[in-house]
């Protein structure tokens, strides 16, 4: 058999395979999709009330860290004395401190040199480790970011969590800026998937929310045994629920407590986004792998290897923007340059697969099946669902963002490819100031 007969074999074979293990996370995803319609999970209401404290870390956010906290002070339906607002002002060279204070948060100032430090994990660190020193007696912590802004009743959500025995969570993320162009229409029908399809699914079958952003619950009782905040890595949040996860901390979320976050508004802000998320994940793939495949046996919690699953696709992009394309190009061409057509050309010339034409037609299926089925099908859903949670009025406001959703996951997809090979900052980012009604 001629060599070239044999690598278009091999490399197929290869090929094939790569398909299976992309495979295993999308159709996860599209169980978590089919799952819709379960009821999310509620806590009941207690009648107890917490005290708590809410950690703000900030890098010259002036634009937008007092409004963040005077809504929480004047929109809580929560006793004001029960709760407290911590800004960790992080190298800032603006007055994000003023106007933290001015607006009623107390401010912790944190200037460091070190540029290895300049990222929000020392931030962290630095404020839960005086917010112990103040000796308060808090029950559970609060992690937002500057420009985060929550629902009215917030905190009396996470509370009735609390109570009901939830040492940690994560709430429903939903867009600030949802509607203010085309692009984060489709982007945050994106991001907001993981909110209301995934988290919930995984809520009802008994699995860990990925308790990876902001709003995050932590109990005090868990920062008081580490000694703080014990991640300094660039995805804090992320390694912070995988380390409580595997010390047997069970994660849950939230659904009715809902922070707005300001979504990436261009395709540069996601690129500076999912550089950090991609460069910071595939880190910690690289730490904890092992671990949460030992843990998946050792606890019998299929959650670990859950989590592995999804955070396995900053790998996928790498494969979709590489060997997918670079396969395909080439065995389309190999097939032409051969003149096998059909797949009794391809047998007859002894390839694996099928022949030229019917390739085509796979790959054109399949395109349509994930850009315009699968990818338009969800975007659709969640707004016909969830739209009000994403600050529309109408449906058809998002609409837009629905066609635009499958090239979206491309330009996504993209970014956190080129995050793998980037080495991320903390920099000041320019927020949309806009306020939710």
């Amino acid at each position: 058999m001629p060599w070239h007969v044999v690598l278009y074999n091999v490399l197929t074979t290869i090929n094939n395979v790569l398909l299976i293990i992309i495979g295993i996370p999308f159709i996860l995803q599209l169980v978590y999709m089919l799952l819709f319609w379960v009821p999310k999970k509620k806590y009941p209401v207690s009648e107890k009330k917490c005290r708590i404290c809410v950690i703000i870390p900030a890098h010259n956010e002036e634009d937008v860290i007092g409004e963040t906290v005077r809504l929480l002070r004047e929109r809580q339906q929560y006793p004001a004395e029960l709760f407290d607002i911590y800004v960790v002002a992080h190298n800032c060279t603006d007055e994000t401190a003023k106007r933290a204070r001015d607006a009623g948060a107390v401010v912790f100032e944190r200037n460091d040199e070190d540029p290895a430090k300049h990222i929000v994990s020392y931030a962290l660190k630095f404020g839960y480790e005086r917010i112990l020193e103040t000796g308060i007696d808090y029950d559970f912590s609060i992690r937002l970011d500057a420009d985060n802004h929550v629902n009215d009743t917030f905190l009396s959500l996470m509370n009735d969590a609390y109570c009901a025995g939830v040492k940690i969570a994560r709430p429903y993320e939903s867009a600030l800026n949802m509607t203010q162009n085309q692009f984060t229409r489709a982007c945050g029908l994106y991001y907001i998937f993981d909110s209301r399809f995934s988290s919930r699914a995984r809520e009802r079958l008994h699995l860990d929310a990925h308790v990876n952003g902001p709003g995050a619950l932590t109990a005090m009782e868990i920062i008081k045994k580490i000694g703080g905040y014990d991640t300094v890595s660039i995805t804090e949040d992320t390694e912070f629920c995988f380390k409580r996860m595997l010390e047997g901390y069970r994660c849950h979320f939230v659904e009715d407590a809902v922070v707005y976050e300001d979504l990436p508004s261009s395709m540069r802000d996601t690129l500076n986004r999912n550089k950090r998320i991609a460069a910071g994940n595939i880190r910690l793939l690289k730490k904890y792998t092992l671990p949460m495949l030992w843990n998946t046996v050792k606890q019998l919690r299929f959650s670990f290897l859950e989590q592995l699953l999804t955070y396995f696709f900053m790998i996928i992009c790498l494969m979709l923007c590489t060997w997918i394309p670079a396969y395909y190009i080439y065995a389309c061409s190999y097939l032409g340059a051969m003149g096998a057509l059909a797949n009794a050309d391809a047998a007859a010339l002894g390839l694996t697969g099928p022949g030229f034409w019917q390739l085509l037609t796979i790959i054109g299926i399949c395109l349509c099946a994930l850009f315009f089925g699968a990818g338009i099908m969800q975007g659709l859903l969640l707004t016909l669902l969830d739209y009000k949670k994403m600050g529309a009025r109408r449906r058809r406001e998002l609409l837009s963002g629905v066609l635009l959703f499958p090239a979206f996951t491309v330009v996504y997809c993209v970014t956190m490819t080129i995050g793998l090979f980037s080495k991320p900052k903390w920099v000041k980012i320019n927020r949309n100031t806009g306020v939710r009604s």
